[in-house]
């Protein structure tokens, strides 16, 4: 069972609704960048009594922070349309970096994966939330 409070606890200020939409976002750049088949396999949950592996680098199914967080600026901008940056704020997600802290949560919790390669700092200033989502505005 997932400690889903733990998980807050550690990540920051975020609802249950954007660890869902970050799973979702991940989904939709695996898809984007890799083709819809690795998609599903990269989101198979580990089970309890597992240890998550790191993806190997080179299988092919690895998205970057980068890339995760172009992903979820494309995914919240089609889910969400106009109201994507009203969204993310409702949830307290307002820089790229909270991305990162999401994501980093999950993955301490098994629900992702990462290479070695992987760090939080692969999701600081991937772009600027003002310029992104208010430009979709107008």
């Amino acid at each position: 069972m997932v400690d889903w409070k733990s998980i807050q606890e550690k990540a920051g200020p975020y609802p249950l609704a954007a660890y869902a939409f970050v799973r979702e976002g991940l989904e939709h750049t695996t898809r984007m960048v890799h083709g819809a088949e690795d998609a599903e396999q990269d989101l198979e949950l580990a089970d309890e009594d597992e240890q998550p592996e790191a993806d190997p680098a080179g299988s092919g199914r690895h998205v970057t922070g980068q890339q995760l967080c172009l992903g979820l600026k494309e995914y919240a901008l089609r889910k969400y349309g106009r109201l994507a940056r009203m969204v993310l704020d409702r949830w307290s997600i307002r820089r790229t970096d909270d991305f990162g802290r999401i994501v980093f949560a999950m993955i301490d919790a098994g629900l992702m994966r990462k290479t070695d390669a992987d760090t939080l700092q692969d999701f600081v200033g991937v772009y600027e939330f003002d310029e992104v989502f208010d430009a979709a505005e107008n």
